[in-house]
C-alpha cells in the first residue's frame, strides 16, 4: 500500500543497464537511483540528497549524465543506463579510473562514483577541459572530504592520457 492506503500500481521495465537486459517491476515513481540500488542491487550510485543537488547519485542516462535521485522510472524509457560498474568497459572511463588512482583522488569515498560519471561525461564531448570546463562540469557535484584540488588534476591527467 502507498501512502494513505491507496494500492501502489506496479510497472515491468525492461532496462539497457551497462549492457545487459535487465527487468524490474516497480512502482512507476520510484527513482532509479532506488531502481538500481534496491532492485537491481547495484550499490556503486551512492544516495546523498535526494533532491539532485549533490552529485551522488550520477549515472549517464542516454549518454549524459544525470542525477538518478530525481528521475522515475517511468521516464527512463528506452535509454541506456551506464553506472559507475559499468565504466571499467568504457575506454573513457577506464583513463578516468586509472587517473583517479593515478592522483589519489578518494579520501572517503563517498561522491566518487558520481564524480567520475560526471567527468565521464565531459571528457567524452572535450577531451582538452579548461578549468573552468572542469568547474562547470562537477559544480553539482560535492565531495565533503574536499579532495576538488585532485580532483581537478585527475581530470588532468586523463584528458592528457586520452589526448
Amino acid at each position: 500500500m502507498g501512502e494513505g492506503g491507496e494500492a501502489m500500481s506496479m510497472t515491468t521495465y525492461d532496462l539497457q543497464v551497462n549492457g545487459r537486459r535487465k527487468s524490474v517491476t516497480v512502482d512507476p515513481s520510484t527513482p532509479l537511483l532506488w531502481v538500481l540500488r534496491e532492485d537491481l542491487k547495484m550499490t556503486g550510485t551512492k544516495y546523498g540528497c535526494g533532491i539532485g543537488a549533490c552529485g551522488a547519485c550520477t549515472v549517464h542516462l542516454g549518454g549524459v549524465a544525470t542525477r538518478s535521485c530525481v528521475v522515475p522510472i517511468a521516464l527512463v524509457g528506452g535509454r541506456s543506463i551506464t553506472t559507475i560498474e559499468g565504466m571499467g568497459r568504457d575506454p573513457v572511463g577506464r583513463v578516468v579510473q586509472d587517473a583517479w588512482v593515478e592522483k589519489d583522488v578518494v579520501q572517503c569515498g563517498y561522491c566518487q562514483s558520481g564524480q567520475i560519471m560526471s567527468v565521464v561525461a565531459l571528457l567524452k564531448s572535450n577531451r582538452k577541459p579548461t578549468d573552468t570546463n572542469i568547474e562547470e562540469s562537477l559544480g553539482g557535484n560535492l565531495c565533503r572530504c574536499g579532495t576538488y584540488v585532485r580532483i581537478r588534476e585527475a581530470v588532468k591527467r586523463a584528458a592528457e592520457k586520452l589526448a
